[in-house]
């Protein structure tokens, strides 16, 4: 079978402040025609470098090649190309689709405008042919209700729709190459599933071929043909996908398919509830469509549930389903009716006292943490608010917070963009955990991580779940994160819960339809 890219002896460098940093090391591989290639590695391994360098994006001069290099389309030597070639490759030949759909899309546009330009810039038709070829290409993507979605804002759209207009963007020219670097990372199980299966469909239907840039393994095993495992800018082994998994050769593949969550030993404890919620509805405002008439959207629905102390609940759903609403409305973070009691006290009262002992980690920690800042200054920031302490009982707070977290002190005046994402979850945990609270509301808090590094931050709150006798409401839409934490799982469907129990209960005797097709969805990218 003839390849439609070929790489050999990649080494790409980058200037740092003491010298030359090798992202890349001297690497080799094939894209098949209409196959899919993944390269598989932890953050930091050179996954997305070599993918930009394919698309000739990296920022020169800051980086460069060495001059044994190459990158080959068609036989035709991409490095160097001159700038005609390479926007006639761009977009043309190879499209991208990038992880995180929010950030490429233009907040201020319609996505059926932006998808029209793309047509426009890259065709010569009418305006008229640009917008029923952008209403083909939605359809194209299996988006839902496309007359109206075409003149929807990118916020208005959920995380799989919105990564299904980027797709059809990147399919207006009906590419070779489709380069899809992490485009399900932050999507729910059953989104992941039917974007995977869209982006096998379009490769068949349209003959394409796949380079697939992933950290999720499971997602391999499902999608790829062939995979390359990348370390350090090294790829350390590659093959056929089914062998490279059934026989894996090297010590960091190994690595990475043996790092999945283990189950806890389950905590059935129904004494004590911490938190108690009694008919919960909360409501968001939605633009008026009459002058008589509020419109409100229902997010939780009339919600009753008992969190007891010393355990972790998971709370399971797909986006849009309510999760993060009903975690806000506990930590008093958004308007709500009925009934919260942190306990045995009314949260409504909002007292100092009760905000201190109801913390929340959220999954961006990057977009949480002041850039401006030095860790040491965020981690220290509510003690002000909360504490009155001298600054050297401050500092020997931080210090040992810090040191609970993983985190070195002689980091402590770095800032925020100085660590990896694993790092910046240890340090929003940090934050939360010196306000020596009693129920910490975990959101999303691993969703973006690699798994090993995963698997230390669920090891670290387990740790810190001990030694502090802290109770979770732990966010997920990970059903193996879930297990791996959850002493009770509560599934949550459209601002209802809809099924409840114990961890085990729920996954090995699931009773509702729709927990029976998470579960599903999950178990699709087992990789043992």
């Amino acid at each position: 079978m003839s390849n439609i890219v070929e790489v050999r002896n990649l080494s790409i460098d980058f200037k740092v402040r003491d010298g030359k940093f090798r992202a890349v090391d001297n690497i080799s591989f094939d894209v098949q025609q209409n196959k899919t290639l993944a390269l598989v590695g932890e953050s930091g391994s050179g996954k997305s470098v070599t993918a930009m360098s394919i698309m000739q994006l990296l920022p020169f001069p800051q980086s460069s090649y060495t001059g044994e290099s190459s990158i080959k389309f068609n036989n035709k030597e991409i490095i160097n190309a001159s700038k005609k070639d390479l926007l006639s490759l761009r977009g043309n030949i190879i499209s991208m689709v990038f992880q995180e759909p929010m950030t490429s899309l233009n907040p201020y546009h319609r996505v059926g405008e932006q998808i029209t330009e793309s047509v426009l810039l890259h065709s010569k038709v009418s305006k008229k042919e640009a917008k029923d070829e952008a209403i083909n290409l939605m359809n194209l993507v299996e988006i839902d209700d496309v007359e109206r979605r075409f003149n929807s804002y990118p916020h208005e759209l959920s995380g799989g729709q919105r990564q299904r207009i980027m797709i059809a963007m990147a399919l207006v020219n009906k590419p070779k190459l489709l380069i899809a670097d992490e485009p399900t990372t932050a999507l729910d199980v059953t989104i992941q599933a039917q974007i995977l299966d869209l982006m096998s469909k379009l490769k068949n239907e349209l003959g394409m071929s796949i380079l697939f840039i992933t950290h999720d393994l499971g997602l391999v095993k499902e999608f790829s043909d062939q995979v390359c495992v990348m370390q350090n800018g090294n790829i350390v082994e590659s093959g056929n996908t089914n062998d490279v998994f059934d026989n894996p050769q090297h010590k960091y593949t190994q690595k990475l398919l043996n790092a999945e969550p283990q189950p806890k030993t389950i905590i059935n404890n129904e004494e004590n509830p911490l938190i108690k919620i009694e008919n919960l509805n909360v409501f968001y405002n939605m633009p008026r469509t009459s002058f008589f008439k509020k419109n409100r959207f229902h997010a939780v629905k009339d919600t009753s549930i008992n969190i007891y102390k010393n355990t972790t609940i998971g709370l399971v759903g797909e986006s849009g389903s309510g999760k993060s609403t009903l975690g806000k409305a506990i930590a008093n973070l958004t308007p709500f009716e009925g009934k919260i009691y942190y306990d045995g006290r009314d949260i409504a009262s909002s007292s100092k006292e009760i905000k201190k002992h109801i913390q929340i980690v959220f999954q961006d920690p990057y977009g949480s943490l002041s850039p401006r800042m030095t860790i040491g200054e965020i981690v220290g920031e509510g003690l002000g608010v909360h504490f009155k302490l001298t600054k050297k009982e401050s500092d020997s707070k931080i210090d040992k917070v810090l040191s609970d977290v993983g985190i070195e002190l002689n980091a402590k005046n770095k800032y925020p963009h100085e660590f990896s994402g694993g790092q910046r979850q240890r340090i929003a945990i940090a934050r939360s955990l010196i306000m020596n609270p009693n129920f910490m509301i975990l959101d999303e808090p691993t969703s973006a991580l690699d798994r090993s590094i995963q698997i230390q931050v669920i090891n670290l709150l387990k740790d810190i779940q001990d030694e502090y006798k802290l109770t979770y409401l732990f966010i997920s839409h990970d059903l193996k994160v879930i297990r791996s934490m959850s002493d009770y799982i509560f599934v949550m469907k459209d601002g209802i819960i809809v099924e409840s129990g114990l961890s085990n209960d729920v996954f090995d005797y699931p009773k509702q339809k729709y927990t029976k097709k998470l579960l599903s969805a999950a178990l699709r990218y087992a990789t043992d």
